[in-house]
């Protein structure tokens, strides 16, 4: 079977683990990592996280050029850097390159030329790429329908660094038409990565659906499972609730 190459945007804490799992997966060639700063020590991420090979050339940001991707051709970019990232890889998406997003605070510019970019590629959008938040939402989304009176809380707790409401909050929100000012509820507390929680409240019973992360290597397991479904696919915008959801009427067709 042939691989799949990846290219990675982004290597800080998040973009090791998620470089670290395709590295793991032997589906997966992992082409090169883009990193905001020079390099300073390692030339590929495999040594870099302390495996004995050569493995995904790290490439300075300012060392891509608009032929960049011609020179270094991926199957698929996968970008958990920061929400300016979409404006250097927009020829990416002209090179046939399909892209997975799981940044979470793109600002209202940014996300429109994200979904511009589907127009010409495939695109997979998710600000929280897990399979478990994945499949929160769309249990939510049915359990919704089913008791559409209920009263509705969503509960998003991170470490005390995290300044802004949770993305995935904000997603999950949208997906129950809630005003996301009145029904989410944050808190910040050491110790914590993150985890979400869906409060149904009902006279005389209450339903939480919740999911807690243990490591960000979950972002990279979630972009893996991305990367199979999207590979192959018309240009479009997609997202881990539709594939999910698909999956669900696939397997359960009486539901």
């Amino acid at each position: 079977m042939k691989k799949i190459k990846v290219g990675i945007w982004g290597f800080g804490k998040t973009g090791k683990l998620i470089a670290d799992e395709f590295l793991k997966d032997s589906r997966f060639v992992l082409s090169w990592v883009v990193r905001k700063n020079k390099i300073k020590h390692s030339k590929f991420a495999s040594s870099d996280l302390g495996y004995e090979t050569n493995i995904g050339k790290i490439i300075p940001i300012s060392d891509v050029s608009d032929n960049f991707f011609l020179k270094n051709p991926v199957d698929i970019l996968v970008d958990f850097s920061h929400n300016y990232g979409v404006h250097s890889y927009k020829n990416a998406a002209k090179s046939g390159i399909a892209i997975i997003s799981g940044v979470s605070n793109y600002q209202p510019e940014e996300l429109s030329l994200l979904k511009s970019l589907s127009e010409i590629t495939p695109v997979l959008y998710s600000p929280n790429i897990t399979l478990g938040v994945t499949f929160l939402m769309v249990a939510s989304h049915v359990l919704k329908k089913i008791i559409p009176n209920a009263d509705i809380e969503i509960i998003e707790e991170h470490f005390k660094g995290k300044t802004e409401v949770s993305g995935t909050a904000k997603k999950i929100a949208q997906t129950l038409e809630l005003d996301e000012s009145k029904h989410i509820n944050s808190i910040r507390v050491g110790g914590i990565v993150g985890r979400h929680e869906v409060i149904f409240g009902m006279p005389n019973q209450t339903i939480r659906l919740s999911h807690s992360s243990i490591s960000r290597a979950a972002f990279g397991q979630g972009a893996i499972f991305a990367a199979k479904h999207l590979i192959g696919k018309m240009p479009g915008l997609y997202s881990m609730e539709s594939i999910i959801a698909d999956m669900v009427r696939k397997h359960c067709p009486t539901y």
